[in-house]
């Protein structure tokens, strides 16, 4: 089965980097394919980001020539790689730019997904840097080691979406005045009648919100990141 990689980017090149490098350093796996979609980020990361896109030769997508919505624009990069993937015959991995795989990770994903029963997405744990699960994984701290089913969400950290499971939802149907999509598609798999995984022994690096600091005050000043979100429309899911 093909595999197509994507990572949404808005800024932080610093933790972008490290993304891009342990995904093109993964152990090799032949039929892949990687995009990068500039969500229009500053001209500093644009320039980075096309001298990273011409050294490892991925694909550099510019979302503001396709379209003049403010970012995040996930539901446009979501449909972009929903509709090269499905021509392409490909299950799809969404690995975030605040995210660092480890060489098998890939290949594990894939692995799983020719495995397991009627998989919907299949998603690796996120750790910190200690190796402590973190952020959006909590809940699962207390699951076994190994590949667990759940009816949890699953976050699009670092998550395959198989390509049956893109042929069977349009995300052209996706809510427009929503900001992020992981736990509707998360839901909308299993009430598709698929099946979610989490590998809680296939552990990912996660820097949360590196592209978004303002997010962070989740952790820090609840108060002021709630007052944010409402009053501002931002961070709608």
């Amino acid at each position: 089965m093909k595999l197509h990689i994507i990572t949404p980017v808005k800024n932080s090149f610093g933790t972008t980097i490290r993304t891009i490098e342990s995904i093109v350093n993964s152990e090799n796996y032949a039929d892949l394919h990687y995009t990068i979609y500039n969500d229009f980020s500053d001209d500093e990361t644009t320039f980075l980001l096309q001298e990273a896109a011409g050294k490892y030769g991925i694909e550099l997508v510019h979302l503001k020539s396709l379209t003049t919505h403010p970012s995040p624009n996930y539901r446009l990069v979501l449909q972009l790689a929903q509709k090269k993937a499905i021509e392409d015959n490909a299950h799809l991995v969404i690995v975030e730019s605040d995210v660092v795989i480890q060489p098998a990770t890939i290949q594990k994903l894939m692995l799983q997904a020719a495995k397991v029963k009627n998989p919907g997405l299949i998603a690796a744990v996120t750790t910190d840097e200690t190796g402590e699960i973190n952020f959006p994984y909590l809940f699962a701290r207390s699951y076994r080691k190994g590949t667990v089913e759940t009816g949890k969400r699953l976050s699009f950290c670092c998550t395959l979406l198989t390509n049956r499971f893109l042929n069977a939802y349009n995300f052209e149907n996706l809510d427009s005045e929503k900001t992020w999509y992981d736990i509707y598609i998360s839901h909308k798999s299993t009430k598709l009648g698929f099946k979610n995984y989490l590998l809680t022994n296939v552990p990912v690096l996660h820097l949360p919100h590196s592209s978004r600091p303002w997010k962070m005050l989740k952790y820090t000043n609840p108060l002021k990141y709630y007052w944010k979100k409402y009053t501002k429309g931002l961070d709608k899911i």
